[in-house]
């Protein structure tokens, strides 16, 4: 069985701690690229689906048939009562 020495503990911190710092330097240099080509990719999804939907509604508006639905316009709606309107005056 070993026993942990100071020097190993002391080289093991220095490692852990040299980790963080050039972690946090490579995220400083790499993340504003990915976050750049992430937005751009984004963007070029939103144009699409725009383009699309712009295609789409210019389809609609070629066809000249107009269909009205008047099934429900005979049958007024009906509101249902829940109770009395009570009025009240506040008393001093």
């Amino acid at each position: 069985m070993q026993t942990a020495s100071f020097t190993g503990f002391i080289k093991t911190l220095f490692y852990f701690v040299a980790f963080y710092y050039i972690f946090k330097f490579v995220a400083k240099l790499l993340l504003p690229l990915l976050v750049k080509k992430v937005v751009k990719k984004a963007g070029e999804n939103f144009q699409q689906q725009q383009r699309s939907q712009d295609t789409s509604w210019q389809k609609a508006q070629s066809n000249d048939e107009i269909i009205i639905d008047t099934s429900n316009s005979k049958k007024p709606r009906e509101s249902k009562k829940v109770g009395d309107y009570v009025d009240y005056e506040e008393i001093d």
